[in-house]
């Protein structure tokens, strides 16, 4: 493990890069944010290609709102109406997008700076979060360590607290199997382990319901590019922009179980996802446009990376029948995300 200074944040935290390489996949890590900066994995000729969309400097970081290779939390996702009631009492959250709570609010998880520590094969990092922060009860100690294990990038997330809370943790990195700087995954070949997924209103908050996925363009129970029914006059994509949801992952929660598989058009990289969670948001990069200047001076536009992000459902603490995203004293939030590269 290398690590190497990477500035200050405008408050004047100190901010390193970690660089793991354990000879088939090398990345690089922040501790702004945990944010994963850099992936490169070998394509079938061996020549090795970055496949994670990041940036160059701190200070892209600190401006982005795009939550580029970020460690995403308190809460993953959206909460509607910033607002939630937990064992009979309401909490009100910042609010950030539209009416509604997205990705911890505005100071989240993602714009932290995380204490690092070497573990073997990896890094763990570490965020104490204090009680009420940005609306969440309890003070929670949030730890992701992401290891490299053969041909994979292992996230494994642990987090506890001493007050009920709710939790929600994820990687929101913007994966492009052609590299970073290789324009539209609209031709990415994707397979999602899912029958069912929950639709959405406007703003994006679930309906409440579960819905299956077959006879619509929301069915990649076998292999679909991207783009093949983005466009498709389809209520739900109309709705987001084009895929911004979350599917249902086939098989019980807990279990490490297969989530996704992508692949790539250009150079045949396939990734595949595996999580213990209930869900995954797979996001195509609707509205990435108006982010800061890439890696190497690259320019990111829309639908040129996409986000599988293994989570609990959005808008889970107003929705009994979602799976319990519900962390209490002396329990332990204990999930495991694998990203495995093959050629």
């Amino acid at each position: 493990m290398q690590r190497k200074p990477f500035g200050q944040t405008r408050d004047g935290q100190a901010v390193e890069s970690i660089t793991l390489d354990n000879g088939q996949l090398s990345c690089t890590f922040l501790t702004y944010g945990a944010t994963l900066m850099s992936l490169n994995v070998p394509d079938p000729a061996g020549k090795m290609v970055d496949v994670a969309l990041g940036y160059d400097t701190l200070e892209a970081y600190e401006s982005q709102d795009k939550y580029l290779g970020a460690t995403v939390g308190r809460y993953a996702n959206r909460i509607a109406a910033g607002r939630f009631t937990l064992d009979g009492v309401e909490y009100t959250l910042a609010v950030n997008d539209g009416d509604n709570h997205l990705h911890g609010g505005p100071t989240g998880f993602s714009t932290r700076v995380w204490q690092a520590e070497e573990v073997p094969g990896g890094v763990c990092f570490t965020y104490e979060s204090q009680d009420m922060e940005e609306g969440f009860p309890g003070a929670l100690t949030a730890k992701v360590t992401y290891t490299l294990e053969g041909n994979a990038l292992v996230a494994h997330y642990q987090a506890t607290t001493d007050r009920p809370t709710v939790c929600n943790l994820t990687n929101h990195t913007y994966f492009n199997l052609n590299g970073h700087n290789s324009g539209s995954i609209l031709d990415h070949v994707l397979v999602l382990h899912a029958a069912h997924y929950t639709p959405v209103v406007p703003g994006s908050i679930p309906t409440g319901k579960i819905e299956e996925v077959i006879g619509t363009p929301m069915d990649f129970l076998y292999p679909h590019t991207i783009g093949q029914r983005i466009e498709r006059p389809f209520p739900q994509l109309q709705r987001c922009g084009g895929y911004d949801h979350n599917w249902v992952i086939d098989g019980p929660m807990g279990a490490l179980r297969p989530a996704a598989r992508l692949v790539g058009d250009k150079t045949g990289i396939a990734l595949e996802v595996e999580t213990t969670l209930p869900g995954v948001q797979c996001y195509a990069a609707n509205f990435l446009e108006g982010c800061p200047i890439g890696k190497g001076g690259v320019t990111y536009h829309n639908r040129e990376g996409v986000c599988l992000e293994t989570q609990f459902y959005p808008d889970s603490p107003n929705n009994p029948s979602f799976p319990s995203c519900v962390l209490r004293p002396g329990e332990v939030w204990d999930h495991t995300t694998v990203f495995r590269f093959s050629k």
